[in-house]
């Protein structure tokens, strides 16, 4: 009988089925897995002396965690031991990927009744950026994603985002309505006071063509603010 301490030292091709992450996902779904074992399945092989998921460890420890890891740098992950540039190339692609999961189910569905489904596409989006960015989706008349782009960068206000250039592009892609939101560098999604006038201007300057502002969401580090839950957009 194997014990999970006698197992760590063996190659993961030797441990028992029920033990190797690739398994453990077939079996149980990806749910099942810790963060060390889904990052184990994209390093694949170890070094020796130390399994895929000892280097998985090693890295979420060096690191401080699958997030900080994930956004590393090319070169900054390559410092780390066991993971180089195809292993950065799958993360980017596996990140990609998540982001246009998200993007095509609210392609294809209401924005507004799936309003989770937004708020998470907006914070993988957003949240880990370091500087500030204006990012809007652009929505038809039954509130299907139409066009989506970062419209600025830098200090988010009503000084720095023209709103004549949003209403311009909210008519150019012949949009019924918009969700727009940026992103706190500093992790607090606290609204300021900038951040309230402008969602007010740009309320008020997209009615007067027809277009209606759904939502601003402000993103912070582990939490997003709705100006709409807050009854701002009314």
């Amino acid at each position: 009988m194997f014990f999970k301490n006698d197992i760590q030292h063996l190659p993961i091709k030797e441990w028992p089925e029920a033990e190797r992450p690739r398994e453990k996902l077939l079996d149980n779904g990806p749910e099942s897995l810790g963060d060390a074992e889904l990052l184990a399945i994209f390093i694949r092989t170890g070094l020796p002396g130390k399994t895929a998921l000892d280097l998985a460890r090693d890295a979420l420890l060096e690191t401080g965690g699958l997030r900080a890891l994930l956004n590393l740098s090319h070169s900054q992950l390559c410092e780390l031991k066991g993971i180089g540039t195809a292993k950065f190339v799958q993360f980017q692609a596996g990140l990609e990927l998540g982001r246009r999961y998200l993007m095509e189910k609210m392609e294809k569905g209401d924005a507004i009744s799936s309003p989770q489904v937004s708020r998470d596409y907006l914070t993988l989006q957003l949240r880990d950026k370091q500087y500030e960015s204006f990012f809007a989706m652009f929505l038809d008349s039954k509130h299907r994603v139409i066009h989506h782009q970062e419209l600025f960068r830098g200090t988010i206000d009503s000084a720095t985002v023209p709103v004549r250039e949003v209403v311009k592009e909210a008519l150019k892609h012949n949009a019924a309505a918009m969700i727009v939101a940026h992103n706190h560098p500093s992790g607090v999604a606290e609204p300021s006071l900038a951040d309230k006038s402008l969602t007010e201007t740009l309320h008020l300057a997209l009615a007067m063509v027809g277009v209606k502002l759904l939502d601003h969401f402000v993103i912070g580090d582990s939490e997003v603010v709705s100006f709409a839950e807050m009854g701002a957009l009314t």
